[in-house]
This record gives structure tokens, C-alpha cells and sequence, in this order.
């Protein structure tokens, strides 16, 4: 965990870094949220095409109707930001493409969030009412739900992750 103004190295900060899904509900700066959105947008992305739209989500009664939406809806109504990330497909160009640099623009600001002090969480399982929550957050049509990514202050220390050995991972070296 890392305070606001430390520096985490980004190795370090992919190791350490933990899914936070218990907020205090002191909403982070407009400032700090300005930094890890701005993060998110340095993603690569195929022809930097940049194919992501976010919506935050502070109103309470909004973050209320969203946790209807997931079965994680404790997350959603502890977080006092939640921020729905989009796929905009009027800048698509390669569909897998895209969503793989949506993937890199969550992680940035996931990475982004815990150099800052902050807590997030990827929350995917919500992309089965994808089109609900298009509605309800007033999306264009163009518009994909790719995550919702809840976000604030941390009210818990996850514990250190674990990760199976390199080895088993690699299928072949030629």
C-alpha cells in the first residue's frame, strides 16, 4: 500500500499492486482522478486509434441503480467513484484490437490509482446487463461496456497475491 506523493518503481507497483473492493467514502480529488484517467488514455492502442470512453459515477443514487446491475453490488455502493469504461466503436478499427487496449487503459488506471494512494477494483462480472448499464449511464449505442472499475481511498489491506511459477506458464521456446 502507498501513500499519495510516494513513488512506486512499476515493477514494483505491478507486484504489489491489489484489487481494493472496501472504500472510504471520502471521494478522491478531481485532481487524482484527472491523473488516472489520464493514464488510462496512454495506453497503446492499433493506429492509437485511443477507442475508450469513461462516465464517473459519484451520484450515490446512480451507484446505487448500477449495484443493482452486478452481483459485487457492495463494491459499487462502498466505492464514492466508479468509473464505467467504454469501448467507443465510431473508433474502432479491429475489434479484438480495441478491447485488448481497453484491457492496457483499465490496467494503467488500476497502476495509476495504487502510485497515487488510491484503491480500485476491475469489476467485470457487471458486462452481463452491459447494455442495462449503457442505459441507465445515457451511452450512445456505439458505445461497448468493457468494466467498470470502482475506485477511492482504501478501507482494507488486501493481503500479498500469489502467482504460479514463470515455468508453468510457458508453452513452448523455440
Amino acid at each position: 500500500m502507498t501513500f499519495e506523493g510516494e513513488k512506486v518503481e512499476t515493477l514494483e507497483a505491478i507486484r504489489s499492486r491489489r484489487s481494493v473492493r472496501k472504500f472510504k467514502a471520502l471521494l478522491p480529488s478531481e485532481e487524482l482522478v484527472k491523473k488516472v484517467l489520464e493514464a488510462g488514455i496512454w495506453a497503446p492502442s492499433g493506429m492509437n486509434n485511443q477507442p475508450w470512453a469513461f462516465v464517473l459515477v459519484k451520484d450515490k443514487t446512480v451507484r446505487e441503480e448500477l449495484s443493482k446491475l452486478t452481483l459485487y453490488s457492495d463494491i459499487i455502493l462502498s466505492a464514492p467513484l466508479c468509473i464505467a469504461v467504454f469501448l467507443d466503436h465510431r473508433k474502432s478499427y479491429d475489434y479484438v484490437k480495441d478491447v485488448q487496449s481497453t484491457g492496457a487503459c483499465i490496467q494503467n488506471m488500476l497502476l495509476a490509482a495504487h502510485d497515487l494512494g488510491l484503491g480500485a477494483v476491475w469489476l467485470g462480472e457487471i458486462l452481463k446487463n452491459k447494455e442495462a448499464v449503457r442505459k441507465l449511464l445515457k451511452v450512445p449505442q456505439d458505445c461497448e461496456l468493457m468494466a467498470v472499475v470502482a475506485l477511492g481511498y482504501p478501507d482494507e489491506a488486501p493481503p500479498s497475491g500469489k502467482r504460479r511459477p514463470l515455468e508453468s506458464f510457458l508453452i513452448g521456446t523455440f
